[in-house]
């Protein structure tokens, strides 16, 4: 297709600025017939100046989703719907089944007794609890409980299945997986297991008891996976890490007190291609905006505030779902003048910094903050 509309900012040397002719086109017309073209006719569009990201901001309130995933409740059976999800949907993603970027994210459900079967798959997947009791995960024979703002990783090629103790309650859960980057790379794999379940000897929580200490690794650590040997990370100790750190620090001015989720191991991500966040706000506080690559998703843990994306205001509160398009300008404000807000959040971050490809940059105008659209 020829090249019908030159940009002012590509009008200059090392861009494509070539003018359409009638003989052009006849040769853009033969070039077609035999599965080619000429570079210069999209190299400005698939070269921008900058990264153009593909998706939308986005608010999912819990008021909303929480009702309708209930709702599958009576309509569907884990043991039919293989996971009863209700997934997230970018408007600007709905080809690939994503809610920011390449990541996918939805809310799952079990109620009291229920058990999903086991299954792996090559894309890489986490969990965050919004509400209920009695959950647990089983990675590979290591079987963890689970409670409410717990994280639990369930990474690339294990074994996994979740389920609901008789004496739990409903469950809901926040999922996120890279399954749209595990796609667009054509390397995506899905297996259930041939006994359907796992069977397993080692004793429950092993590897919290065993990992979870904080800055301290067995002597006899043998664990050799690429992912993280700590399969929950538990909200409690989490908040306590970060009331600690309000206590010696500012934080980061564009995300408030932050701290990482990491490897015990390594300190790197937990795993291979997504990594998460939880950060606090503190009363009253208003960060100044920046942008990056990579993708966000953020889900409110505690508290209550807003953030503005893009030029857009989204007023959040617990348990709402947000997110962040890749090289968007985005800030967070804690409206509570009383009481701490916390977002926990995960990211493709370490496919980005794998890469090459992260960069970051901070908003300098007005005093570091957007202009807010009408």
């Amino acid at each position: 297709m020829a090249q019908t509309e030159i940009k002012p900012e590509d009008d200059i040397l090392g861009r494509a600025r070539v003018r359409d002719t009638p003989e052009l086109e006849a040769y853009y017309e033969d070039l077609a017939k035999i599965d080619t073209g000429a570079l210069w006719t999209v190299a400005n569009d698939i070269e921008p100046w900058e990264p153009t990201p593909k998706s939308a901001p986005v608010l999912w309130r819990w008021e909303d989703t929480c009702r309708q995933v209930l709702r599958a409740i009576d309509l569907v059976r884990p043991e039919d719907a293989g996971r009863r999800v209700v997934y997230l949907r970018n408007p600007l993603r709905k080809d690939v089944s994503a809610a920011c970027g390449w990541l996918f994210s939805g809310l799952q459900t079990m109620k009291a007794g229920e058990r999903a079967g086991a299954h792996r798959h090559a894309a890489s997947a986490l969990r965050f609890i919004m509400e209920g009791s009695g959950a647990y995960t089983i990675v590979d024979g290591h079987k963890v409980e689970l409670g409410a703002r717990d994280f639990v990783l369930t990474p690339n090629g294990t074994w996994h299945e979740h389920g609901i103790l008789e004496t739990g309650t409903e469950c809901i859960w926040q999922d996120g997986l890279d399954i749209p980057l595990t796609n667009c790379l054509e390397a995506n794999f899905y297996e259930v297991h041939p006994n359907d379940y796992q069977t397993t000897d080692i004793p429950m929580n092993d590897s919290v008891m065993t990992y979870g200490g904080p800055a301290l690794l067995p002597q006899t650590d043998k664990w050799d996976k690429p992912y993280s040997p700590l399969l929950k990370y538990s909200w409690e100790p989490t908040y306590e890490a970060l009331l600690n750190y309000a206590k010696v620090s500012d934080g980061s001015p564009y995300d408030g007190l932050i701290l990482r989720y990491t490897n015990p191991q390594t300190g790197g991500h937990p795993m291979m291609t997504m990594g998460a966040s939880m950060q606090m706000l503190l009363p009253g506080q208003h960060t100044k905006a920046h942008r990056h690559t990579g993708n966000v998703i953020y889900n409110v843990a505690k508290g209550s505030g807003y953030s503005i994306i893009g030029g857009k205001r989204f007023d959040w509160t617990e348990r709402d779902i947000f997110c962040v398009p890749a090289w968007t300008w985005h800030e967070h404000c804690n409206t509570s003048e009383g009481d701490d807000a916390c977002l926990f959040s995960f990211n493709d971050f370490p496919v980005m910094e794998k890469l090459g490809f992260w960069a970051e940059q901070a908003l300098e105008d007005n005093d570091g903050h957007q202009v807010v659209e009408n």
